[in-house]
């Protein structure tokens, strides 16, 4: 058995300044840029309640867009779970899987990013 939820949104933007483009963010959905930390690297973080999904940006070289997070305690499991429903890898990255739905989007299968995975966690 293992664990997973949703748990954020990734606004990648192909944009040369990740700061200005979280000020936007921000600013657009009323949240404060939380202060970006030596690891922050390309991602800003928007301020949300714990309870709250998990807001990104991301500075990328890719087209602009929105891409969604699973977190799991139990990567492997989640990807074959996911497979098993019609999705397919595309690439490891780091500590997480990039992810290709049939629909066509992409999005990451990663480790849990609050804790534990006590709320709103499926169970497989």
């Amino acid at each position: 058995m293992h664990k997973s939820r949703f748990c954020s949104v990734v606004i990648d933007c192909n944009v040369d300044d990740v700061d200005a483009a979280a000020r936007f963010w921000g600013a657009a959905f009323g949240r404060k840029v939380l202060p970006a930390d030596a690891d922050a690297g390309p991602y800003r973080e928007l301020e949300t309640d714990t309870d709250e999904l998990i807001l990104l940006v991301q500075k990328v070289d890719h087209p602009s867009r929105v891409h969604l997070d699973i977190e799991t305690d139990d990567l492997e499991a989640e990807v074959r779970r996911l497979e098993a429903l019609g999705a397919t890898r595309v690439g490891f990255v780091q500590r997480w899987w990039v992810m290709q739905a049939p629909t066509g989007q992409r999005f990451c299968v990663i480790q849990p990013q609050r804790g534990t995975l006590a709320r709103h966690a499926n169970r497989w």
